[in-house]
This record gives C-alpha cells, sequence and structure tokens, in this order.
C-alpha cells in the first residue's frame, strides 16, 4: 500500500548478483531488496518496501529488473534515480525510472520474463574479467546439438522436472516463447529464453541438461522426454552455477514500459 499523497516509480535496475544472498531481504544477509530500501529509507525518512519483478537467487545477476517504490509526492522519478544512484552501492545501478500508475505491481503485471545464461567454453572465460560473469566450463561444446535441445523449449510445457521445488498454487506449466544458443564473443555461448514464468531454478537446471547435452553425454531427444513425461524415471542433469545467469527484461502492457533499451551483460 501508498499513502494517499505517494507516487509510485518504476526502476530498471541492473546489479552484480555476486556479493548478494538474492533479490529478497532476508535477516542479517545481504540482499538487494534489502541494499536499495535502505537507501530508500534514508532519502524518505521512512521505511517504504521495494517491490521487485521476480526473485533472483544469490549469485544471479540482472540488468533489467524491475522494481517498484513510493516516493513522497513533492519527489518526481527523475530525482529519486538520481538520489538512488548517489548512495547505493556500486554493484547496484538504476538505469531508468518512471512514474507509474499506483495500482501497477512489477510482478503480477508481468507479462513475461526475458534470461540470458552465458557459458564459457574457451580457456579464456577463466579470466577473473569473465569468470564471475560466465559458467567457465573449459570445455567445447556442440552447437548443433545445442540448437537441437533448445528447440524443444518452445510451447506450453510441464517443467516440473527442471525446477528445484514446484508451486502448487500456480502449477508446473510454463509457457516459453523462445530459446536458443548464440556465439558469445569467441569465449561460449550465450543462452536466451523469454517466458510467461518459470519454476524455482528452471533456466539454471536447462543449462545443466543442455550443456550435458551439447558434451554428447546425453542424447538430445532426453529433453523431450523430460517435458513431455515429468513422472518418468528421467532426470534432468545438475543445475548450472548461479553466476552465468542474467534476468535481461521483464515485460509489461504499459505504454513503452519499462521504455529502455535492454542492456547486454557486461563482456
Amino acid at each position: 500500500m501508498i499513502a494517499g499523497d505517494d507516487i509510485r516509480v518504476l526502476l530498471v535496475l541492473h546489479y552484480d548478483g555476486s556479493g548478494f544472498h538474492g533479490w529478497q531481504v532476508q535477516p542479517g544477509l545481504r540482499t538487494v531488496q534489502g541494499e536499495i530500501e535502505a537507501v530508500v529509507e534514508r532519502v524518505t525518512l521512512g521505511h517504504r518496501t521495494v517491490l521487485g519483478s521476480g526473485r533472483t537467487d544469490a549469485g544471479v545477476h540482472a540488468t533489467g529488473q524491475v522494481a517498484t517504490v513510493s516516493f513522497p509526492a513533492r519527489w518526481t522519478a527523475a530525482r529519486a534515480r538520481k538520489a538512488l544512484n548517489a548512495l547505493l552501492p556500486r554493484d547496484i545501478w538504476v538505469e531508468h525510472a518512471r512514474e507509474v500508475p499506483r495500482a501497477f505491481h512489477p510482478r503480477y503485471d508481468a507479462l513475461e520474463r526475458h534470461y540470458l545464461y552465458r557459458v564459457g567454453t574457451a580457456e579464456h572465460s577463466a579470466s577473473p574479467f569473465h569468470r564471475p560473469f560466465c559458467w567457465a566450463f573449459g570445455e567445447p561444446l556442440d552447437p548443433d546439438r545445442l540448437a537441437q535441445a533448445a528447440a524443444a523449449l518452445p510451447g506450453e510445457h510441464s517443467f516440473r522436472r527442471f525446477s528445484k521445488a514446484g508451486q502448487p498454487h500456480r502449477g508446473e506449466r510454463c509457457t516459453v516463447r523462445e530459446a536458443a544458443w548464440t556465439p558469445w564473443d569467441g569465449l561460449g555461448f550465450v543462452f536466451s529464453i523469454r517466458a510467461n514464468r518459470y519454476l524455482h531454478h528452471m533456466v539454471r537446471y536447462l543449462v545443466g541438461t543442455m550443456v550435458d547435452i551439447g558434451r554428447g553425454r546425453r542424447n538430445v531427444g532426453e529433453m523431450v522426454a523430460l517435458l513431455e513425461d515429468p513422472d518418468g524415471e528421467l532426470r534432468t542433469s545438475p543445475p548450472a552455477p548461479p553466476g552465468g545467469l542474467y534476468l535481461q527484461r521483464v515485460r509489461y502492457a504499459l505504454p513503452s514500459a519499462p521504455p529502455h533499451d535492454p542492456s547486454p551483460p557486461p563482456p
């Protein structure tokens, strides 16, 4: 809830997830939500809850997380962005801010979320300038096998096998609108996926399984089997590490919202 004389401000956030225990506030732990709420309280002289479009896990990055927070009516979105960027730690940055309708909710109004995952196959991916932001796998992967595995994902499927924990109240079915692997600047591959919703650790389980397909340890057909027969005996590979995962963009029905050109992860 926001007070009658407050405005609701949408924030587009970048953060390096390496130093955080995820998005959500946790007592005694450093989190993205906790850091932003502390700065908002400092500049507005009162506690205000920051709502995110989703809860990224520990170590997961963002170049397009969307959040909302209320500010006193005398503030503008531009002033809020300037104040936050002046006081937030170096691993969080507000790319954009705009005022949105009071009823807008960054999680429940989201139409789709777009994630990227980087896998480093070249030895150079282990550089300290790359390792924190990718899975420095260091072994070759077959691009044709990766492409075939990703081709099984678009459409509505049960992703129960590709999740750490179920969400019984919301179900296990998700609609993937796009899934593809592309080259990553001579360092490896980037997996891109757009979907209406995700289960817990879903992207990381997908990547872990597809990497095993790409290295020849699993058959491409196993991806289809895991989707079509979630009650079968077949299991996924272990999830990929969190450091390669980025929340790149969240899409809404708001006119031109959020009005920003989604930034790619750092090179």
